[in-house]
C-alpha cells in the first residue's frame, strides 16, 4: 500500500528512474512530486503500477516547501551527505 510521504522510484514513462515523494493517494492513482519538475502544489498523477515503492518515508509535516523536498530527495539519493541516509535539520526519513 502506497502512503503519503513514501519515497518511490518511477519505473515507467519519460520520468523513469527518478525519485519522488507521494503527496496523495487516491483510488487507482497516486500523486507524486519531486519539488523541481513536479511541485507540491501541482503533483503528477501516476498509476501505482508505474512506481516502485521504497521502505523510506519523509515526515510530510516537515516537507512543506519544494525546496525542502528537493533537499530531502537529494540527500536520499546520496547527493548531499551520506549514502542514502536522510538526516539533515528537521527533515528525516524513516
Amino acid at each position: 500500500m502506497l502512503k503519503p510521504g513514501q519515497i518511490v522510484k518511477s519505473i515507467a514513462g519519460h520520468d523513469k528512474g527518478s525519485f519522488y515523494m507521494i503527496v496523495e493517494s487516491e483510488a487507482g492513482h497516486v500523486k507524486i512530486a519531486d519539488g523541481k519538475a513536479r511541485k507540491l502544489i501541482k503533483p503528477k498523477r501516476k498509476n501505482p503500477l508505474h512506481v516502485k515503492p521504497t521502505n523510506k518515508f519523509f515526515d510530510v509535516s516537515v516537507i512543506v516547501t519544494d525546496k525542502k523536498l528537493r533537499k530531502a530527495l537529494a540527500e536520499y539519493r546520496g547527493e548531499i551527505s551520506g549514502e542514502g541516509e536522510c538526516d539533515f535539520g528537521q527533515v528525516r526519513c524513516n
